[in-house]
């Protein structure tokens, strides 16, 4: 949880608005909704595979390159889609996150 937070709060400038749990469950207010991390349950593990988040930012190179520069391991880096352009980087632990510009 110190190297998520770390993460979270330190490279994507999240804000806790809820910590409970002695620390296992943090939750994060995002556009209106809630994003959250924990370690909970031991049975969740970190995980490439499958879903992912995804945040929008204002400048998507920025952010990708703020994000390599702390380490992120990139799966997909900056590709264009229809609608957005979009990366796909990981979280310390390997989960993957999406970054997105949506086109005007």
């Amino acid at each position: 949880m110190n190297r998520a937070r770390a993460f979270y709060e330190g490279v994507l400038s999240l804000k806790p608005t809820s910590i409970t749990c002695e620390g296992k469950w943090v939750e994060y207010e995002v556009g209106g909704v809630v994003f959250a991390i924990s370690n909970i349950e031991p049975a969740w593990t970190p995980s490439s595979q499958g879903t992912t988040v995804a945040f929008e930012v204002n400048d998507i190179y920025d952010v990708v390159s703020l994000l390599k520069a702390h380490g992120s391991a990139i799966f997909e880096d900056v590709f264009e889609t229809p609608v957005c352009q979009m990366a796909i980087v990981s979280d310390p632990d390997g989960n993957k996150i999406t970054i997105h510009k949506r086109k005007a």
